[in-house]
């Protein structure tokens, strides 16, 4: 079997179902090898994400979320199941939001839209995984398992708390079988479950055009029921598009009972950890020549957990030794000097690499004003951890007085941090005076309070 693609660019547009926002999608032809990969169309730099289990969000609640650096995309499994059950291999979805629009609730206008655009073949053969050995996952009364198999079967059992709307069914999956049986089911909820849903800030979007709710023995939507059997071809459907993130075809039975997107994902999961296992080695180089040598190597000296009277300088590996703080929150990059005792000298260097531009502002990227507070109340935190072991220890910050912003900062801009310390109150309590500089430039000054704590065996 050859790999796949679309001929044509085609496009939607519509409101997603869980942030209620108007969205337009696009798919796009992709090379060989290319895979599907979303791009997210309205934020700095048009970022792409691969969608595949090692980005998928710990906690899913109705929907497959997944994350890669700074992007993040929500509710994807429609489109996934699509594209994977019409058989496309290589295609770029254009979003400009993070979440596809719900359409009708299934994957109807999706397939209608990949028929519309045209599948074409390449001359790449298809990768498939063929899963080895049973593996299960289950929750309670929730189950789902993949066994061995020669071509891609899905057995499912969907059902309520109640067992009211109990449905089984059993598929051979092929993009034949997927558009007749599976792309038009329609997402569904219980009626109850809808206001827990709403406070959790999920289906925003959502309408009785958008979903089935089932209310007692009532279905409740605008349209009747597509099949008798709706609600599992529907289970079904999730599972093609949660799956599909295992980056390649899957040759496997899986049988599933009340399952989720949390235990789909779960699954893959383990799905990808045997693949890997079971993957070709790369050749290694030849063994070099055995040389003795010492039974124990020596370990390299620690470096000191506080500011040493010689350094007049810090880099950025001794600041990590110093502040709690870890990527993307670092906001202190060097220390040039300690001019005196409590005053120091820092840099910034704010690059378009930083995580935070693509939100703020798409287009017009500008520092967040608190960051470079944050930036002051790290540098002033240095200053005060001069004086004592940073080992166990770590300043945090309390309050700002006298703030003032100047100008913007922005990308290629170099953030120059002098923090002074004003005043002292025994060990633990400090005020410093601060400001950032641009350019020479003042561009923020702040007064900042805070305190020196111990941190606690469990961390903060």
């Amino acid at each position: 079997m050859k790999q796949r693609t679309i001929l044509r660019e085609v496009s939607t547009h519509g409101k997603s179902l869980h942030t209620g926002q108007e969205v337009h999608l696009t798919l796009k032809p992709a090379p060989e090898g290319h895979g599907i990969t979303f791009r997210r169309v309205d934020l700095y730099g048009k970022p792409e994400v691969k969608p595949r289990i090692e980005f998928v969000a710990d906690q899913l609640v109705r929907s497959t979320d997944i994350s890669a650096g700074h992007a993040k995309l929500h509710t994807i499994e429609h489109v996934m199941s699509a594209l994977v059950g019409c058989g496309v291999d290589n295609c770029i979805v254009e979003l400009d939001a993070s979440e596809p629009p719900i359409l009708d609730g299934s994957a109807r206008h999706f397939v209608e839209l990949i028929d519309k655009a045209e599948i074409v073949e390449q001359e790449a053969p298809r990768e498939y995984y063929e899963v080895k050995e049973p593996i299960s996952i289950s929750d309670g009364n929730r189950s789902i398992i993949a066994l061995p198999h020669d071509g891609y079967r899905i057995t499912c059992t969907s059902t309520d708390d109640r067992g009211i709307h109990t449905q089984h069914l059993t598929l051979d999956i092929d993009p034949e079988a997927y558009r007749r049986e599976v792309a038009a089911s329609r997402t569904f909820t219980i009626y109850e479950d809808i206001e827990p849903l709403l406070k959790m800030g999920k289906i925003q979007g959502g309408s009785l055009d958008s979903a089935i709710v089932i209310k007692g023995n009532q279905i409740l939507s605008k349209e009747g029921l597509r099949f008798e059997d709706e609600f599992v071809r529907h289970k079904i459907l999730d599972i093609v598009g949660d799956m599909a993130l295992l980056g390649k075809r899957l040759k496997a039975h899986i049988i599933a009972v009340r399952t989720g997107h949390k235990l789909n994902a779960d699954l893959t999961k383990k799905i990808y950890q045997q693949m890997k296992a079971t993957e070709t080695p790369p050749a290694t180089a030849p063994e070099e020549p055995k040389v003795s040598k010492p039974t124990t190597a020596p370990m390299p000296p620690s470096r000191p957990k506080t500011i040493l009277p010689h350094e007049t300088e810090l880099r950025i590996r001794r600041i990590l030794d110093m502040l709690p703080h870890a990527y993307p929150f670092v906001m202190v990059d060097r220390v040039v000097e300690f001019v005196s005792e409590y005053e120091l000298r820092a840099i910034k260097n704010v690059t378009i690499n930083e995580p935070y531009f693509t939100g703020h502002y798409p287009g017009n990227p500008v520092m967040p004003a608190v960051l470079q507070i944050e930036a002051m109340a790290q540098a002033s935190g240095l200053v005060m951890l001069r004086h004592m072991a940073a080992d166990g220890k770590v300043a945090l910050f309390m309050s700002a007085d006298k703030v003032k912003f100047r100008r913007a900062v922005i990308p290629g801009d170099q953030l120059e941090i002098v923090a002074k310390i004003v005043k002292v109150r025994g060990e633990r309590m400090a005020q410093a005076a601060c400001e950032c500089r641009v350019d020479g430039k003042v561009v923020s000054a702040a007064e900042l309070s805070f305190m020196v704590v111990d941190v606690p065996e469990e961390g903060l």
